[in-house]
């Protein structure tokens, strides 16, 4: 059995990009998207629109993951092609660049710290900090945590949280978040206005609530589970986080295709250098890594990462509602 902090020596092997292969999926996946843009776009039977619209919101979370790892410096640095594309994904997908990578490496850096802001992540206090909160704050708190909440994520999670609220505040650091809207927005409205409210509904807003749901939820259940353990200032360490409070997320070999291979999310957080594509490798390679908290997108697994509320040191484990 490998120590903790050999563990992310183990890794380190994994953590080298093939440059040609990063580029091979990165393209046949742009191409994929498009492909089932055009078929919902199109005046095709239903029978293919539908589908296809949805097979175009699963392939938006995959290149998601691939953009994400992009903005980790794990794949295709330095490439002013690969820069061209992932910035109009980005935009496009209401994940500016510079609001994504700040929050994101911020999350990174302090995953499951209750001793700091809850940028870039689903805030989580402890059974203490919610019984000290105005009705107002626990109001707050639990709506931001609530399934509905978590389901528009189109609404709340990107709309609103990743762009507006990061132009609000802070207009000059992240302007790219006014492209953003207005390149995502004005693409919907030109499509509505072009090709009618079918197209729009299958083209446009169905595939942003099916990658901006799945993609809120892949978020949320990897850092709260039933199992999932968070620390104080005197008991946090990077690579103990990864292990204890990030989740193996086991799906379908299918669904880890569409998702990027992000369910293993623990062996990730462990090194963010290791490319998507070689997440598997690891996880074969090292059996610490697979002695991993768990969870999957089965219904009752979903039920229970959802019912959990706030993090009691006492009993160390997750609270519902009914228990606070």
């Amino acid at each position: 059995m490998l120590r903790l902090k050999d563990l992310m020596k183990a890794t380190k092997k994994f953590a080298k990009e093939d440059r040609k292969k990063s580029w091979r999926l990165t393209i046949s996946t742009a191409l994929l998207l498009l492909s089932a843009f055009f078929l919902a776009l199109a005046p095709f039977h239903l029978a293919i629109r539908i589908p296809a619209s949805l097979v175009a919101g699963l392939l938006l979370v995959r290149m998601f993951i691939i953009y994400h790892d992009y903005l980790h410096h794990t794949i295709l640095r330095n490439s002013k092609l690969a820069e061209v594309i992932f910035t109009i994904y980005g935009l496009y997908t209401l994940n500016p660049p510079s609001i994504w990578k700040r929050s994101h490496d911020h999350h990174h850096k302090h995953n499951a710290k209750l001793f700091t802001t809850a940028i870039g992540t689903f805030p989580v206090v402890t059974k203490e900090k919610y019984h000290s909160f105005s009705s107002k704050e626990r109001l707050n708190y639990l709506f931001i945590r609530h399934p509905l909440t978590i389901a528009a994520g189109y609404i709340f999670a990107f709309a609103w949280g990743m762009t507006m609220l990061s132009l609000i505040r802070s207009p000059k650091k992240h302007w790219d978040s006014a492209l953003a809207l207005l390149l995502h927005f004005g693409i919907g409205l030109t499509v509505l206005l072009t090709m009618g409210w079918l197209a729009f509904l299958l083209g446009f807003l169905l595939p942003a609530l099916v990658s901006s749901a799945l993609g809120s939820y892949l978020f949320y259940a990897q850092h709260n589970f039933p199992s999932v353990t968070f620390a104080d200032q005197e008991g946090w360490t990077y690579i103990k986080a990864a292990l204890e409070s990030s989740s193996y997320m086991k799906m379908h070999w299918v669904l880890h295709w569409f998702t990027g291979n992000i369910g293993y999310h623990h062996i990730h957080h462990a090194n963010a250098r290791i490319p998507f594509y070689n997440l598997p490798k690891v996880y074969a390679a090292v059996p610490e890594f697979q002695e991993a908290k768990t969870t999957s997108l089965l219904p009752g697994d979903i039920w229970k990462c959802l019912q959990l509320k706030v993090w009691d040191p006492d009993a160390g484990r997750m609270l519902k509602a009914s228990e606070l």
